[in-house]
């Protein structure tokens, strides 16, 4: 790999316009304030070679792999062992990036799998990218990474003028899943946990619409970012037409290349007030919640002992407990969980104990896992897994993709829920599980 060039600034969305259709583009857009969790954005294109998993098969450029999916994997991420990249850059300078589905749990431990497939949509996407252009967000400045002729290549397109992206028609969404039937399913989570077979388990409504012709997967994105801009948002070409768009706030599992791990869970949702006094009080109310507090504590226990499983024994700490973060249509309650990695260890050792995310799962969790495949009775897809990229260094950033809308080749499909406790109201449940979700519907169509 070369020297990363230094370019003139360029709008993220502006230098993605230009590589938008192609159908491996993955595009990581930190939005919102550039603070330390979106000081960085990422847009990698061209990628070296692709690994699916899709129907039980993982492929590499199509190919078929022989073995475990989870052994290929291992081998596959083998060359992102410590190679060194420029200091006093942007910290991802070329590796790997894609998305893991929920149903990726299967790759890690033994976990139920419920039935269905998004058509076009794989289990698992990764590309290896060594053409990226990387800005920081804090020193306004934008690099190219990778090999000579290559970055060559992309720099000349930026040359010519953007394609014009069609603006996404309006979505007929419909829910999937009623108010009454996900009440009876939050009612039927309380009463296991009242039981004493789980403390908590997260339960999660779909809303899908049919996909309308020429509906640009690009373009969905960008009106996503716009209403609502997130700092783990990220844009996961699928080839087919298809993709992954998210603007999620969560950041599930980051490692940089000296080994300290950092996992940030949310848990507790109030919307934003309409006038500044409504805010505040919505705000308040949510610091001022146990049953909020409760959700977020379980959690936090649940990925201290994740992470200690990879940890060097007394690293694992919690700096941040339970603290308000304030987003475009929302407030959350986050907890900080950081600890050091071992020596030896790497990324996929991280996912393999943590994978998927404790606030999308449950606690216990593969118990809560069952609980949701019997409950939900259909496949998360992309939704509740993880989008992340892995350097050739060793280091990770990842999100939970949560505020995700997946663009399959017939449908496209949106969800979301919560943290269900035993004081947990069902009612209650599907007012949350709305206030996070509305903003995604009315961003690309009206809200049954």
């Amino acid at each position: 790999m070369t020297h990363p060039e230094l370019l003139g600034w360029i709008d993220p969305a502006d230098v993605f316009r230009h590589f938008a259709q192609d159908p491996y583009t993955m595009f990581l857009a930190s939005g919102g304030p550039p603070g330390d969790r979106a000081r960085y954005s990422y847009l990698c294109i061209d990628p070296v070679y692709v690994l699916r998993w899709q129907d039980g098969v993982l492929t590499q450029n199509g190919e078929p792999i022989a073995g475990h999916a989870s052994t290929a994997l291992n081998a596959w991420l083998a060359p992102a062992r410590r190679l060194p990249i420029m200091p006093g850059l942007p910290p991802f300078q070329g590796g790997f990036v894609g998305f893991l589905g929920y149903e990726c749990a299967g790759l890690f431990d033994v976990m139920p799998r419920a039935p269905g497939q998004f058509a076009g949509i794989p289990d698992l996407l990764f590309g290896m990218f060594d053409v990226v252009f990387a800005w920081d967000h804090a020193t306004r400045r934008l690099y190219l990474c990778g090999p000579g002729h290559r970055a060559a290549a992309a720099r000349a397109r930026l040359a010519d003028p953007a394609p014009a992206l069609t603006p996404p028609p309006r979505l007929a969404w419909q829910a999937n899943v009623n108010r009454a039937t996900h009440m009876a399913r939050v009612a039927e989570t309380i009463a296991l946990i009242r039981a004493g077979d789980i403390y908590q388990a997260n339960i999660t409504a779909p809303f899908a619409a049919p996909r309308p012709p020429g509906l640009d997967p690009a373009a969905l994105f960008l009106r996503l970012l716009d209403r609502n801009p997130a700092p783990f948002a990220a844009y996961i070409g699928c080839g087919e037409g298809c993709a992954v768009a998210s603007v999620s706030p969560e950041r599930f599992l980051s490692v940089n290349a000296g080994g300290l791990i950092e996992t940030r869970p949310i848990k507790g949702t109030r919307p934003r007030g309409a006038t500044p006094e409504a805010d505040a009080a919505e705000a308040a109310q949510l610091l001022a919640s146990a049953k909020d507090r409760a959700e977020n504590l379980m959690i936090v226990d649940l990925l201290r002992n994740d992470l200690a499983r990879v940890a060097e024994p007394g690293s694992v700490a919690v700096p941040s407990l339970c603290a308000l973060e304030s987003f475009a249509s929302v407030h959350h309650l986050v907890s900080a969980i950081t600890a050091r990695l071992r020596p030896g260890l790497g990324p996929l050792d991280m996912l393999r104990v943590a994978f998927p995310g404790g606030s999308i799962t449950g606690a216990p969790k593969i118990r809560a896992t069952e609980v949701i495949a019997t409950l939900e009775a259909a496949a998360r897809g992309p939704y509740c897994g993880s989008a992340a990229w892995i350097g050739f260094d060793g280091a990770m950033d990842s999100n939970i993709l949560i505020r995700t809308v997946t663009v399959a080749r017939d449908r496209v499909i949106a969800q979301a829920g919560g943290g269900i406790v035993a004081d947990s109201d069902p009612a209650a449940e599907w007012d949350e599980l709305m206030t996070k979700l509305s903003p995604i519907l009315r961003a690309l169509g009206t809200p049954p």
